[in-house]
């Protein structure tokens, strides 16, 4: 059983990785298009900007899925660093429990939020609705409250952090 879930991650893991690619490969080309088109043709494409401020955030929350993924998210080691050893594994967990429940508070938020802007007909650009774009939100912070989960499960060896 264990040899299909560790599959299954990696699979998703490959996922989240190519995911975070392209979207930043799209993200190059649609900036240097847009410059081209202005420097060009002194105009540029109506729909980029609003894509690309879409696509930073989808940036954004693909890269924090990543970083959950490898617990190299931002930390503060201060207690850390003086509460006793084996008190450690204990603390991480406390942690990572509070991760879950923060990213699935923000989760279970972030799809009422999108279920608002689709209620209200919200247009993003390019008659694209608000929604679709938006919904990387509550996307990304389920698959962190998942990983952070995984981490609670089973957390990684302690290093010399």
């Amino acid at each position: 059983m264990k040899k299909h879930v560790a599959g299954f991650l990696g699979f998703v893991n490959k996922l989240e990785d190519w995911f975070l690619i392209l979207t930043l490969a799209v993200m190059v080309v649609l900036a240097v298009a847009q410059i081209f088109y202005r420097n060009i043709f002194g105009e540029g494409v109506v729909w980029i900007d609003p894509l690309l401020r879409v696509l930073v955030l989808w940036v954004a929350i693909a890269g924090a899925v990543v970083a959950t993924r490898t617990d190299n998210h931002i930390r503060i080691d201060f207690f850390a660093r003086y509460i006793p050893k084996k008190y450690i594994r204990y603390m991480q967990r406390s942690v990572y429990a509070f991760c879950v429940f923060i990213c699935g508070f923000i989760a279970w938020h972030a799809v009422r939020f999108v279920q608002m802007d689709y209620e209200y007909g919200t247009i993003a650009f390019a008659d694209i609705p608000a929604w679709v774009t938006e919904l990387v939100i509550p996307a990304g912070f389920f698959m962190m409250a998942v990983r952070y989960l995984l981490l609670f499960i089973s957390p990684p060896q302690q290093d010399a952090r």
